[in-house]
């Protein structure tokens, strides 16, 4: 299966899931440059979707489905359902309730297209204040291989490095992480971010021991999950 990334306002992304001459757009945002890769490459649009409800996330939903004549599909009934097959491959589409009650992220062969749940070094604000939910989430998410490349959909990565940095400016993994990322299509390893995400890294002794030092819940993993989002 192939990813293929578009940027717009500034830093927001849109995605393109090709397989077996067919597509599926998710946050279509990039209208004129999924149209475009559409027909270039010959592909059947199966589909317009959205990893959850935020304006600038389905901000071109309608008008790519208009344009390219493909129906536009809720994010939360193709979570019901389980997912959808593109091509020959199955996309796997799970709940993500956290960010917002109706995050979704889509899983295929190694990809993670994952909203604003999960970004490259960091996580997305819990707008929906439940932060069981969102533990739930991230829980589920660190389930998936380590090999699976973590597609997010902001481009914030080095406010997320920067930030690592303030929390742990002695993690010998964070200059390495950044520079590896290529701006051109930005993703990163499930692996490497248990090295440098604070956010997921509440079982690392390293996180327990700041926690510790802050009067902070480490006791479970819940708590250490409550207490890096409440402080960070």
């Amino acid at each position: 299966m192939l990813v293929h990334q578009f940027r717009y306002n500034s830093d927001n992304f849109a995605y393109l899931l090709e397989e077996g001459g067919e597509a599926l757009a998710i946050d279509g945002g990039a209208v004129d440059a999924i149209l475009q890769k559409v027909s270039e490459r010959g592909l059947h649009l199966v589909g317009v979707t959205a990893t959850h409800g935020h304006p600038d996330h389905v901000q071109g939903n309608k008008g790519l489905a208009g344009q390219a004549g493909a129906p536009l599909l809720h994010h939360g009934e193709l979570a019901l359902k389980g997912g959808f097959h593109l091509g020959e491959t199955f996309v796997r589409v799970f709940a993500t309730p956290g960010h917002t009650l109706d995050s979704v992220c889509f899983f295929a062969e190694d990809c993670l297209i994952a909203g604003d749940t999960l970004f490259n070094g960091t996580v997305g604000n819990c707008f929906s204040g439940d932060l069981d939910a969102f533990f739930k989430s991230i829980e589920e998410i660190l389930a998936l291989p380590m090999t699976t490349r973590v597609y997010a959909g902001h481009d914030y990565v080095r406010e997320a490095v920067a930030f690592a940095k303030s929390i742990e400016p002695e993690n010998p993994f964070l200059d390495s992480f950044l520079s590896g990322i290529d701006p051109e299509h930005v993703y990163s390893l499930l692996k490497d971010e248990m090295r440098v995400n604070p956010y997921l890294r509440y079982n690392d002794p390293v996180m327990t021991k700041l926690l510790v030092s802050r009067g902070l819940a480490a006791d479970t993993a819940r708590a250490r999950w409550h207490s890096i989002m409440e402080l960070y």
